[in-house]
């Protein structure tokens, strides 16, 4: 996609959603990381439902320390590895006690020195807690990216990497934000909704519906 056709990809998607943001509640940078952390492989609406009972109890690290991880077993029980997310937000919990004076970190380096913190959930962080032009490429963010001709690649680094090269900086700050979600209700996986879509005259899917 030529540079004047991503310009013109992203001012679409601005003009039909000026201020888009992550769909999973958080008041604070920690609960956002939570709420990150647990949308691993399980969708945003699993997560709030869980999130939203979970928050009342536990809301700091400290908190979440001090209920420890059979306790939060009980509260996240219902979205997908719910085990291992549990062990690894007692023990990040306790990491930013440690090690950070309770506060969520500010640089990549440190957030993915944290238990159960990948890339991509660093880029979701530094994004929307400390406003970062970080672009995190989930498995939305891959699929439009590819999908469209916008920025392919093989792997989502890969993706990632040509997203920061390709996307010009009055667009960085939101735009994880409106492919994600112009993948999750346009440009979904298995049909995506063609005639509803504000950037079909800039796309190269070759097998767009009617």
């Amino acid at each position: 996609m030529k540079r004047a056709d991503i310009d013109q990809f992203f001012r679409r998607l601005a003009a039909v959603n000026p201020a888009p943001k992550t769909e999973l509640d958080h008041d604070t940078p920690y609960t956002l990381l939570i709420a990150v952390v647990l949308s691993a492989q399980a969708t945003d609406v699993s997560v709030n439902k869980a999130t939203a009972e979970l928050f009342k109890a536990a809301d700091t690290p400290g908190a979440m320390a001090a209920l420890g991880e059979e306790r939060l077993r009980g509260y996240i029980k219902t979205i997908g590895l719910y085990n291992s997310k549990a062990r690894n937000i007692i023990a990040l919990s306790r990491d930013l006690l440690k090690k950070h004076g309770g506060r969520v970190p500010g640089t990549r380096a440190a957030l993915e020195a944290l238990p159960g913190v990948g890339r991509k959930t660093a880029s979701v962080v530094l994004n929307g807690a400390f406003g970062e032009p970080t672009i995190a490429v989930d498995t939305h963010v891959f699929r439009v990216a590819n999908r469209t001709g916008l920025a392919r690649g093989k792997t989502p680094r890969a993706v990632e990497d040509r997203l920061a090269r390709v996307v010009a900086k009055q667009w960085r700050q939101h735009a994880h934000h409106w492919l994600i979600l112009h993948g999750r209700y346009v440009c979904k996986a298995r049909r995506p909704e063609c005639p509803r879509c504000a950037v079909r005259e800039l796309c190269a899917y070759p097998a767009k519906e009617a």
